[in-house]
């Protein structure tokens, strides 16, 4: 049996009926754009830890069909994962004699610089929003202060918000298909949370909500705000306030920097980002860990 031919039946009949939707999404569109056609033409028996090592290098050093340069360590591994999860299959069910794409070297991965807004144009933003008659940009103030990624922001409902007592919760996320807005579990099981929200918010909320005649707190017409869609209404508003251009995702980053600068500890950070784990929020916010231990020195310096 042809690799690709295999690669076919594991993922129809086995990742498309207990995967995410965006899941199964992201294998078939690595296995079209990558593995099909560098390397699924091979019997599925010549498919060898060499061939496969091999297949890596090549994703590393000029796998990018756009650019000609090589994929990021992050896809590469994506790319292992189908690979070595496809082939664990078949030799559970006999379609190899033995399983060895676990010999496959990973490149090391490195944790992306993180980039996020400085505390002058967070109030810039925050002043446009508050001061602007469009009430579904106040999402933007929202991720400030909860950091909630932009899928969760669009699947949220008013029903996942409890204004009398603060708090918010993140039961789903969505994302945008060819087919429309697409709703789907949260990331991870950790992403499934419940954030409290400051004080300072919840009049603003309770205005909006009174509003609207939408379930959906961000919202425009009524009807739902495709991802894509609110990801260009954040740009233009970057571009009217000459703010440098930075990817919707650096307001979750602002706000969990500016919660390590007020003196927020890692675990509390890690559960209200929805992290499996604070090492995890450790590494990726750790550039802002020396501000912060200055900030506190100086606060102790005071009481001499």
């Amino acid at each position: 049996m042809k690799y690709a031919d295999w690669l076919s039946i594991w993922l129809n009949h086995f990742i498309q009926p207990n995967a995410k939707a965006r899941t199964f999404a992201r294998y078939e569109q690595l296995i079209r754009t990558h593995i099909a056609p560098q390397i699924g033409k091979n019997e599925i028996d010549d498919v060898t830890p060499l061939l496969l090592q091999s297949f890596t290098a090549k994703l590393l050093s000029g796998g990018n069909g756009k650019t000609g340069g090589g994929l990021s360590a992050s896809t590469v591994n994506a790319i292992i994962s189908v690979l070595q999860n496809s082939l664990r299959t078949a030799h559970l069910y006999g379609y190899v004699k033995e399983y060895t794409a676990d010999k496959i070297r990973r490149p090391k991965r490195h944790e992306r610089c993180v980039e996020c807004f400085t505390l002058s144009e967070q109030k810039k933003i925050e002043s446009a929003v508050l001061a602007g008659k469009k009430t579904k940009l106040f999402g933007i103030v929202l991720c400030l202060y909860t950091g909630l990624r932009i899928g969760e922001l669009m699947a949220l409902t008013w029903g996942d918000i409890d204004l009398r007592r603060g708090f918010l919760t993140v039961s789903r996320s969505c994302h945008d298909s060819s087919e429309g807005t697409v709703f789907d579990e949260p990331k991870t099981e950790t992403s499934r949370r419940v954030i409290p929200l400051p004080k300072q918010l919840l009049p603003k909320l309770k205005s909006i909500k009174k509003n609207s005649t939408s379930d959906f707190v961000v919202s425009a017409g009524g009807g739902t705000v495709s991802v894509r869609s609110y990801q260009r209404s954040f740009e233009l508003l970057l571009k009217r306030l000459h703010i440098a251009h930075r990817g919707f995702h650096s307001l979750r980053h602002t706000f969990a920097t500016r919660a390590l600068e007020c003196g927020m500890d890692v675990k509390t950070l890690a559960e209200i980002l929805g992290h499996k784990n604070p090492t995890i929020t450790l590494n990726r916010y750790a550039h802002s860990l020396p501000e912060h231990k200055i900030a506190m020195m100086n606060r102790l310096g005071k009481l001499f």
